[in-house]
């Protein structure tokens, strides 16, 4: 149990988060309003490092009233447990009434959920984030259902990344994007500094928030795992091929560490479009990276692949909208990158003779499938790096548009 005068100090001086120079307002803020904050915490969860800390924070300063942080990794917070919190809520009474509070890092402490919910009990105002997806939607759901706002936050978007390094849109910086990423201390860092903090960041995950979490033995089947699937984003690759490919334990141990790396935050899947329940589950999905910097950063590449580079950014654009896509194919015919109710898109560096029907073929038919949204046609799109252009085919127009603008 933390002495008093420990949780005390802590309140009064709370470890600041430190924050890059220029620091750029996330251009997608969570619904927060008044009606919601008295009856609602708001949770911000993402991948270690992507912003959560500075988004809640410019959070914050929007909302009225008295204020205060506790950053659950602090030093000296080391230890809490629920047998502190009601000497916690005692001192936030006594010496903070009516103040909201802003909580960081919550998986750090072991029921986390019930010191929220009794903050919730108290008409207190209640922000906090997390690294893992998982685990606070379990919790989450158990304590808090219904009380509860979520919102995902990603490292920097195209525009957010323009901003922050003061560069004008076009395929230059794009391509710059592409093979930087998101992150923001790795962007002021510089290339070369920026790459050896992304590969430490993406040990760092494995080992705080997969392997001491989960108690896991040994860490080199994870990073092979997690290597492998960053080295070949947008593929379909099933449980059993990576288990006898990369020689990994067993099928079930693969399929564990591939939904630890997804509740990191590490890899987002994205299944295969079907009408069909039987077949979503069982086909293979595809997995990206949470940011194109993380995995240029730990698959170097003598000749990069762009096109794919730009499917994964793509894929984090939508997601960052709210949207789920799919990808749709039919195998050794035709592939869709990408199918939402409202779009189907095709990613490619450039369109050129060679890969021109396949590209096409593959959006035609996307064109087909049943969408959620009656009697409107989905919009057929082929982002490249730099081209533009209007297409006609099979009676259908089909948009180039340059993926510089599209993510602007």
């Amino acid at each position: 149990m933390l002495l008093r005068e420990t949780l005390l100090a802590v309140l009064d001086q709370p470890t600041a988060t430190l924050s890059p120079e220029g620091e750029v307002n996330r251009h997608r803020q969570p619904t927060w309003n008044r009606s919601q904050q008295q009856s609602h915490a708001l949770v911000l969860t993402g991948v270690r490092r992507c912003g959560k800390s500075t988004l809640q924070g410019q959070i914050r300063q929007t909302v009225k009233g008295k204020a205060v942080t506790i950053n659950l990794e602090d030093t000296r917070l080391y230890g809490l447990g629920p047998e502190d919190f009601a000497p916690l809520l005692a001192l936030l009474d006594e010496h903070h009434p009516d103040a909201s509070i802003y909580l960081d890092e919550v998986q750090e402490v072991p029921e986390w959920q019930r010191l929220v919910r009794a903050l919730l009990d108290k008409g207190r105002r209640v922000c906090l984030t997390g690294s893992n997806a998982s685990l606070l939607g379990r919790e989450l759901g158990s304590k808090l259902t219904g009380r509860h706002l979520s919102h995902e936050v990603y490292p920097f978007s195209y525009r957010e990344f323009l901003e922050f390094t003061a560069q004008q849109p076009g395929a230059a910086s794009l391509q710059d994007y592409l093979a930087r990423g998101g992150f923001a201390a790795a962007l002021s860092a510089g290339a070369d500094q920026g790459a050896v903090l992304l590969r430490e960041l993406l040990r760092d995950v494995v080992q705080r928030d997969i392997v001491s979490r989960h108690a896991l033995r040994a860490s080199r089947p994870l990073m092979t795992l997690v290597l492998h699937l960053l080295a070949h984003t947008g593929q379909p690759l099933s449980l059993q091929a990576l288990a006898k490919g990369l020689a990994l334990p067993s099928v079930a141990q693969t399929g564990r560490m591939i939904e630890y790396l997804q509740d990191a935050w590490l890899l987002l899947a994205v299944p295969r479009f079907s009408t069909k329940f039987k077949q979503r589950v069982v086909s293979p999905p595809k997995y990206y990276a949470i940011d194109t910097g993380l995995a240029v950063a730990n698959t170097p590449n003598p000749t990069p692949d762009l096109g794919r580079r730009l499917k994964n950014a793509v894929l984090l654009h939508l997601r960052r909208l709210g949207e789920a896509p799919t990808f749709a194919a039919m195998r050794n015919d035709w592939e869709c990158d990408f199918v939402t109710p409202s779009l189907a898109i095709q990613c490619c560096a450039r369109l050129t003779p060679d890969n021109r029907v396949r590209e096409l073929r593959g959006l035609l038919q996307a064109s087909t499938l049943p969408s959620s949204i009656k009697g409107q046609p989905r919009e057929l799109l082929v982002l490249t790096l730099d081209q533009e252009d209007q297409l006609e085919e099979q009676g259908i127009t089909i948009r180039v548009v340059p993926a510089w603008k599209w993510l602007d």
